[in-house]
């Protein structure tokens, strides 16, 4: 039964900063699958002394308990929206990685109101993987469980990866509890409404009407986001060089690259 209370999650906040009327907007940063705030350390302390930063570690992440049967994208958009309500904060410059990106697109498309633009880094969402390629590595994912799971790491790193970022993230997805990162998985890809694979995306995506900064690895992969409809100010751009963790590989770029979109899109109004 529901308490009433609004949802709780472990996370920075950074407070407001010191810089009065010239302070930027305020952020919130999400992370991806088997992930945890601090992945974004490097990009706060980059960003910290012009924006209010919420960084929170999502259900099963992290400080932050499970929440069985909200282990979706759109829940835990849904349990963020009451969670930046609670705070009185918003709208925010959305931020997320991987399935983080799938995060503030539901927030997007689901809670306009709390949205003022997204900004999506190597994204969760657009995937071209066949529902049988699919279903055989979650199949794998649950009968190996935290075994399967620490290799998408190595599998996720590029040439220019520094080895302690894998080396982390490995731990991370070893220590992490095998049926949470199953059933974010599934929503993610396989449940009815999953908006991973690029059919989906593409309906999905239609809902959502604020600018759209979006950083792929892949031309491919920016070509298709850039054809779908979108708000006149998105904009979608390709680091090729980069392994899946974009954000800790390069996180001065990333953070310069955000205080760059939020100016652009303050200037808009």
């Amino acid at each position: 039964m529901s308490t009433g209370r609004p949802p709780t999650f472990a996370a920075l906040d950074t407070g407001v900063p010191s810089g009065g009327d010239g302070a930027g907007a305020t952020l919130l940063l999400v992370h991806g699958w088997g992930g945890d705030r601090h992945e974004w350390d490097a990009v706060v302390a980059a960003l910290a002394d012009r924006h209010r930063l919420l960084v929170p570690d999502l259900p099963g992440h992290g400080a932050t308990p499970a929440r069985p049967g909200r282990h979706t994208p759109r829940l835990v958009a849904a349990d963020l929206a009451a969670w930046l309500d609670a705070r009185r904060v918003g709208p925010v410059v959305a931020v997320g990685h991987s399935m983080g990106g799938q995060v503030v697109a539901a927030l997007a498309v689901d809670h306009p109101g709390l949205t003022r633009a997204t900004v999506t880094v190597a994204t969760g969402f657009g995937g071209t993987a066949t529902l049988t390629q699919l279903r055989s590595e979650q199949a794998a994912l649950e009968r190996e469980g935290a075994a399967w799971a620490a290799r998408f790491a190595d599998r996720a790193s590029g040439p220019a990866t520094p080895p302690e970022v894998t080396e982390r993230h490995r731990r991370l997805l070893a220590a992490a509890d095998p049926a949470v990162l199953a059933a974010y998985r599934e929503a993610m890809y396989l449940a009815p409404d999953a908006f991973g694979r690029r059919p989906a995306a593409e309906a999905f995506l239609r809902g959502r009407r604020c600018p759209a900064l979006a950083l792929h690895t892949a031309d491919e992969a920016a070509a298709w986001e850039g054809s779908l409809p979108a708000h006149p100010l998105s904009t979608q751009l390709t680091w090729p060089d980069c392994g899946h963790y974009v954000h800790e590989e390069r996180p001065a770029e990333v953070a310069a690259l955000i205080e760059g979109w939020c100016r652009r899109v303050a200037a808009v109004g």
